[in-house]
C-alpha cells in the first residue's frame, strides 16, 4: 500500500512559510500530482474550530492546555488523512517540530510528554523532508508589523522569537538528514528555486 509522502514547512510567524507552501501547491498542480494540504493548528473542519480557540486574543489559556488543543487539532487532522485516498503529497505548514518549538522550547513543557503525545497521535506516519524557514529580527519585525491581523501568538516579545527559532534549530541538528534550512532573508524567488528542486528528487522517487 502507497503511503503519501508528507512534508512539512516549519518556522517562527512572519518567516514566509504559507508564501512557499502556495508555491509548492501551484507546481504540484501543473504537474497533475493529487495532493492534500493545510496548516496546523487547523486543517479539517474540527481542526479550525480548534484554531479559533487557541489563536483568539480574548483567550488566556495555561500552556499546557494550549499543547492540548494543539495535539487535540493534530488528532482531528490525522483522522482526516486516514480517510483521504490516491494522495501522493501532504503538505503541512507546521507540524510536530513545531510543537517541540513552541511549546518546549519557548513555554517549557517537558520535551519527552510532547513525544509521547506525538507518537500516540500521528503513529507509523513518517515525515519525508522538512523545510525550515529562518528569519532575523529585523525582518521579522517589519514582516508582523504589516500584518493585517495579529493573533495571540503574534504579539509576543522578539526574544521568545529568537528562543523558538534557536529551538528549530536544535531539533534540526539532531535530524539534520530530514531537514533544509531556508534562510528568509535571502531572495525568494533563490528560496523557492531550492524548494522545487527539492520537491522534484521527491516526485522522481515516486515513480520509482
Amino acid at each position: 500500500m502507497f503511503k503519501p509522502k508528507i512534508i512539512t514547512f516549519e518556522g517562527i510567524d512572519g518567516s514566509g512559510k504559507t508564501t512557499h507552501i502556495k508555491k509548492v501547491e501551484q507546481h504540484l498542480k501543473k504537474k497533475k500530482i493529487k495532493f492534500l494540504s493545510f496548516r496546523e493548528p487547523g486543517g479539517s473542519k474540527n481542526s479550525e474550530k480548534i484554531r479559533k480557540l487557541i489563536l483568539n486574543n480574548k483567550n488566556n489559556f495555561n500552556s499546557f492546555t494550549d499543547l492540548l488543543l494543539y495535539m487535540s487539532s493534530r488528532n482531528e487532522n490525522i483522522q482526516m488523512l486516514n480517510k483521504s485516498k490516491n494522495i501522493k503529497i501532504i503538505l503541512i505548514d507546521r507540524f510536530i517540530h513545531s510543537t517541540l518549538a513552541y511549546q518546549h522550547f519557548g513555554m517549557g513543557i517537558n520535551a519527552n510528554l510532547i513525544n509521547m503525545l506525538n507518537k500516540l497521535i500521528i503513529k507509523e506516519k513518517k515525515i519525508a523532508l522538512t523545510f525550515l524557514l529562518l528569519v532575523n529580527k529585523k525582518n521579522l519585525k517589519e514582516r508582523l508589523n504589516i500584518r493585517k491581523s495579529l493573533n495571540r501568538y503574534d504579539k509576543f516579545k522578539l526574544s521568545f522569537y529568537q528562543k523558538i527559532q534557536n529551538g528549530y534549530l536544535k531539533i534540526a541538528k539532531k535530524r539534520n538528514s530530514k531537514f533544509i534550512i531556508i534562510n528568509s532573508n535571502d531572495d525568494i524567488i533563490k528560496n523557492n528555486n531550492i524548494i522545487i528542486k527539492e520537491i522534484n528528487s521527491i516526485l522522481k522517487n515516486l515513480k520509482k
